[in-house]
């Protein structure tokens, strides 16, 4: 949802930014019906005031006169229902065609159509150099015994995978790494209903475009959705009551596992663990004074950006173009961070700046001297823990096909050095 009447004083660069997000928005459809919705609404008040005008007066008439003001007052109230019921269809279309429009993209949003287009802002370390030919993370995984996907494809289907002994440990010692360093920062911890209302879906904006991402449970019982990212049960901890503004930016770490159908992924990073239907995240979330939420943006990227280098790999920032924009995002940063068995780079985290796009969905208000005003929301991902995963085993193996721990997570592990299991 945006500003309706942004848009109509400014047609011409929301033509501009639609376009460079790909997306087809036929404004003057949208103004003409927002046009009639206002029209029909000073209608329907007007009717309104009319009847109770009347329905006040009647007991102050007599017999026939009344009688009179009676039969007014059911004509008017024929035609308040006839206008009411006109003004309830114009809500309903309008809602329809506002909940697709994206939100417009940044000025520094590069043109572009697909990933294959964004800018690289900058490159961070360099790719390792081995002396053997590298395994990529599934033969590592095989090899010392730390990744099963096969049986979890006969528990649960493709796209499942059960995690072992060093790996579940090492898992655990990036949470706890991750717990530690972002609330030294004055980030809350939190932990997430991974369950919610369709509501919520659609307020963070990933309905209506990508319902067929999200698993549904129980529809017409239970009718929850499994959440993709915390980002979703995040962005309701200030839904229901404005937030003081004293308080902002206020910023929220978030645990979860995340569940997504990979719809339309199918031959697609199929084997190991890069592509998956359920994986732990955790994901950085802020409501933020509209003033300061690109320097907002930039802080979360930098974060990210700490964590990578910290953990020795290299990687590199992309400025996503327009055309790979979801629709809530005005701006996203990608940090890929390089694999050596596929010799690129490849996603590990991201960041978005919303602006006040899920705050006018959801209702997200701040309040200060001068009333309540809808806040801007930004989320980035902390960390996605199997792309993490698959990013450390590759980058630190060894030719004997042991993998060295990073050394930040070294107390948190209790061992340096993954080593081949003798009897895999």
């Amino acid at each position: 949802m945006i500003d309706l009447k942004h848009l109509r004083e400014n047609q011409a660069w929301y033509e501009k930014a639609f376009a460079k997000k790909l997306a087809k928005v036929d404004i003057p459809h949208v103004l003409k019906l927002d046009a009639e919705y206002k029209d029909m609404l000073v209608k329907v008040e007007e009717k309104r005031s009319e009847k109770n005008k009347v329905s006040k007066l009647i007991p102050t008439y007599k017999d026939a006169e009344r009688q009179t003001k009676i039969a007014e007052m059911k004509a008017l109230d024929a035609k308040l229902k006839e206008s009411e019921e006109q003004l309830n269809k114009l809500i309903v279309q309008l809602k329809e065609v506002t909940d697709t429009i994206p939100n417009p993209p940044h000025d520094s949003v590069p043109e572009g159509k697909t990933e294959a287009e964004s800018v690289v802002v900058r490159t961070v370390g360099k790719p390792p150099k081995f002396d053997f030919k590298p395994k990529d993370h599934i033969e590592l995984g095989l090899l010392l015994d730390l990744i099963d996907a096969d049986t979890a494809t006969k528990t649960s289907g493709a796209r499942f995978y059960y995690l072992k002994n060093e790996a579940v440990i090492l898992e655990f010692a990036l949470v706890s790494w991750l717990f530690s360093k972002y609330v030294k920062k004055g980030f809350t911890p939190v932990t997430v209903p991974m369950l919610v209302k369709e509501q919520m879906m659609y307020a963070t904006g990933f309905f209506p475009a990508d319902r067929s991402e999200i698993y549904h449970v129980n529809p017409g019982e239970d009718d929850l959705y499994l959440v993709g990212t915390s980002e979703v049960p995040l962005a309701g901890l200030h839904m229901f009551e404005p937030l003081p503004a004293e308080q902002m930016p206020k910023r929220y770490i978030g645990f979860s596992s995340c569940f997504r159908r990979e719809a339309g992924s199918y031959g697609k990073d199929t084997k190991g663990i890069l592509r998956v239907h359920q994986f732990e995240k955790m994901e950085m979330f802020s409501f933020c004074h509209p003033d300061k939420s690109w320097e907002e943006h930039d802080f979360l990227l930098s974060c990210e950006e700490e964590i990578l280098t910290e953990l020795g790999l290299p990687y590199h920032v992309l400025n996503i173009c327009g055309g790979d924009l979801g629709n809530p995002a005005a701006k996203k940063y990608d940090c890929e961070a390089w694999i050596p068995s596929q010799e690129k780079y490849r996603e590990l985290t991201s960041s978005s700046n919303c602006t006040d796009y899920q705050a006018r969905r959801g209702g997200i208000r701040y309040k200060d001297e001068n009333g309540t005003h809808f806040a801007h929301t930004l989320n980035g991902t902390a960390m996605a823990f199997t792309r993490t995963l698959i990013a450390i085993l590759e980058n630190f193996q060894r030719k004997d096909g042991s993998v060295e721990i990073p050394k930040v997570l070294q107390k948190y592990t209790g061992f340096k050095v993954i080593k081949p299991k003798k009897n895999v």
